[in-house]
């Protein structure tokens, strides 16, 4: 059981420390009152420099059966949130005069986006044997 658990923490030593580090400087600048926008932002930046959250997705995925499931749910609605923040962004260049620009470069990303959810979705229904 023992051996389990060291070999785990042998294997995930930089991933917990990342997640722990970001989590102790939280905790500390919630704990001296520093403001919740400034903790998330350094969280957040943080996060994304030190791959933070590739970290915290590995270790969550190591929960048996729920983990994976987990990682699954909350990845796949990332694709269509930044899609929807593209149309927004789109919506504003139009109406700077570049409608033509933002068509062709609006069809690119839609034919991308729907190309990785065909991948998934055959990736999921094909089993590799």
């Amino acid at each position: 059981m023992w051996s389990a658990v060291k070999g785990f923490f042998i294997s995930y030593w930089k991933a917990i420390a990342i997640v722990g580090g970001i989590a102790a400087v939280v905790v500390v600048g919630l704990y001296f009152n520093v403001d919740a926008k400034v903790l998330a932002l350094f969280a957040l930046i943080a996060g994304f420099i030190t791959n933070g959250f590739v970290a915290l997705a590995t270790l969550v995925s190591l929960i048996p059966f729920v983990g994976p499931l987990l990682v699954k749910i909350l990845s796949v609605p990332l694709v269509w949130l930044l899609n929807a923040l593209g149309y927004f962004i789109s919506a504003v260049a139009i109406k700077k005069g570049y409608g033509a620009e933002v068509v062709s470069h609006r069809m690119m990303t839609f034919i991308l986006l729907l190309g990785i959810v065909i991948g998934y979705i055959v990736g999921n229904l094909v089993p590799l044997n």
